[in-house]
Order: C-alpha cells, then sequence, then structure tokens
C-alpha cells in the first residue's frame, strides 16, 4: 500500500487563514508516502508543512504562487501509474474535461491531476483518470463562489488506486471511495 496525497489551492494566508483543524488532524507525519500539490501554496511555510507530512513532495507553481522554481507541470510515476499534475490556469477554458484530456494524451500519463478551478472532481475518460482536488483550506474563487474544502488520498496498489475524497460541509467529513484499474497488457487481449 502506498498512500499519496493529492492537495492544492490553499491561498494561504490571502484567501484562508490555515487548514481546517479536522483535516490537520488527518494529515499527519508517518502514514503519507507521496504528496502530489496543484500549486497555490503563497507562503514557504505551508511548502514546509506538507514536507513535514511527507519526504516525497511534488509541487507545480499555481498563479499565486511566488516561488518560481516550481515547474509549470510534473510527470512523476507512483507504483504502476505515471502521473501528471498541472495547475489548471494553463487549461482554457479553466477545468474544460476535453482541454484537460488533450494535455493529459500530451503528458502521456495514466492519471491527470490539476486544479485552479478549486471545484473538486475525480472521474474516468477514455481508460484513465482525472483528479482535481479542490481547495483544501475551501478558499474563495471566482469559479466557485462557496468551494468545499476537500483534499484527495489515493491508495495504489500494483494497478488498482484508490481514490478516497474528504471534503468538509458544514463541519461535517465526508469520504467517497473511488476506484480506478489501470488496464493491463493482457485486459487489452481479451
Amino acid at each position: 500500500m502506498v498512500l499519496v496525497l493529492v492537495i492544492g489551492d490553499m491561498h494561504i494566508p490571502y484567501r484562508k487563514a490555515a487548514l481546517p483543524q479536522k483535516f490537520k488532524k488527518l494529515l499527519v507525519p508517518g502514514k503519507i508516502q507521496h504528496i502530489l500539490c496543484t500549486g497555490n501554496l503563497c507562503l514557504r511555510e505551508t511548502h514546509d508543512y506538507l514536507k513535514n507530512i511527507a519526504s516525497d513532495v511534488h509541487i507545480v507553481r499555481g498563479d499565486f504562487d511566488t516561488n518560481t522554481s516550481y515547474p509549470e507541470q510534473k510527470v512523476v510515476t507512483v507504483g504502476q501509474f505515471k502521473i501528471g499534475i498541472i495547475h489548471g490556469h494553463q487549461v482554457v477554458p479553466w477545468g474544460d474535461h476535453d482541454a484537460l484530456a488533450t494535455i493529459r494524451r500530451q503528458l502521456d500519463v495514466d492519471v491527470m491531476i490539476s486544479g485552479h478551478t478549486h471545484k473538486l472532481e475525480a472521474y474516468e475518460k477514455e481508460g484513465k483518470f482525472y483528479i482535481n482536488p479542490g481547495s483544501v483550506t475551501g478558499a474563495y474563487s471566482p469559479l466557485e463562489r462557496e468551494p468545499v474544502p476537500a483534499f484527495i488520498l489515493m491508495d495504489i496498489q500494483s494497478n488498482s488506486l484508490v481514490t478516497y475524497v474528504y471534503s468538509l460541509t458544514n463541519e461535517e467529513m465526508e469520504v467517497k471511495k473511488i476506484e480506478f484499474k489501470k488496464s493491463t497488457p493482457e485486459d487489452r487481449e481479451e
């Protein structure tokens, strides 16, 4: 079991003061192996907080990040999955599924992670998996007036990816489970 935290669009301290307390209680060191972040951390302290949770942290630059060392896009491999990460402000129109599919094909990945819209999404399209973790703080966005604080935890085992979607509505935690199985060469022969 490999646990991967997918998180982004914190906007701390400009749009929100901090992560929700209920999320902080879950996101503790020693449990998560990798963090994939869609950017808009805004402060060095937020980066340090993520590094405290897991040593393997991958961050792409959001449109509010001042750290120019973060790349615009990144491809990482976790287990059998090749995962692409972008912030999402590069997608036109923002959040458009067809535009995301085009970027996914260009990156040649199994899983495409993007943010920017602050809208939580996890779906399968054409045998590939797409994730937008939303805004972990529930930060305001012109595209999503009242975003729900959310993050995603992926459990990767062999060619199976189990996604746990954590969201917070009216201080109540909700967890949804979504499974995605990567097709193998044997599956394609059938």
